[in-house]
């Protein structure tokens, strides 16, 4: 059984994975943490990682936000707990600590925690080698009207992977409205579209002379994302310290 602390228990990624949790036998959520702690959970909730009292976890997974990250990763160095990191908007100052963490826990960070997506990332990546000398590449991401961050983690994720596939020096155009001139060959284009309740629509375009190649993911709910963290956690137990992602527990399924 692996007992987990959840951060960010009071949001919808923190009910969907209370629900992931409870009908997984081989995981348990023994206490959550979020400013929000009138939420009706079967766990005690601590409004920050620092009043946590009592509680014996094997690891830790961060659905919050950026401003709880620092907390959370000392809580988890501190206490030796493998941290599965799920949060988005992460400035650089914060990854670089993530992986000063990863020198001493296991953590395990991902833009995305879908197998779909994964895949969709690995199928851009051969289109990138096959078509991306020619072809002009954008990424078109669609989320709800709550979402705080644009683009999202997993658009820069896309964009990343594509990148380490092409020779050319590249960058990513977020916002081409100061710009009078034709689109520069070395672009990848972000877009990022809010609206509604969509839960995530992701798509790379690759556009050629006469033709135009698409590969795209939908998520219908919050619950494969939360599928996938719950899986995170009860892979992480048992590594060694180092940083890891979806990549290296596809690669072991």
């Amino acid at each position: 059984m692996v007992r987990i602390i959840l951060s960010g228990c009071s949001g919808k990624m923190g009910e969907a994975v209370t629900a992931c949790a409870q009908q997984n036998d081989n995981v348990e959520i023994v206490a959550g943490v979020d400013i929000y702690t009138s939420a009706l959970r079967d766990y005690p909730i601590f409004p920050a990682f620092d009043e946590i009292s009592g509680i014996e976890a094997d690891a830790v997974i961060d659905f919050s936000n950026p401003a709880v990250f620092e907390p959370m990763i000392d809580y988890c160095v501190k206490n030796s707990l493998p941290a599965v990191i799920c949060t988005t908007g992460l400035s650089d100052e914060q990854k670089a600590k993530m992986n000063e963490a990863a020198k001493s826990i296991p953590v395990f960070f991902s833009g995305n925690m879908s197998l779909g997506v994964n895949l969709m990332i690995e199928l851009a990546k051969t289109a990138t080698r096959v078509l991306g000398g020619s072809f002009d590449i954008e990424i078109v991401e669609q989320h709800h009207n709550r979402k705080i961050d644009a683009p999202s983690g997993t658009a820069l994720m896309i964009a990343d992977a594509i990148k380490g596939e092409l020779d050319k020096e590249t960058e990513y155009a977020f916002d081409r409205t100061q710009r009078r001139e034709p689109r520069r060959k070395n672009e990848i284009g972000i877009h990022a579209v809010r609206g509604g309740t969509i839960v995530g629509e992701h798509e790379v375009i690759f556009a050629g002379n006469d033709e135009i190649v698409k590969i795209s993911h939908s998520a219908r709910s919050k619950s494969l994302f939360a599928t996938g963290a719950v899986n995170a956690a009860v892979w992480l137990t048992g590594k060694q310290s180092g940083l890891y992602n979806m990549s290296d527990m596809i690669s072991e399924v």
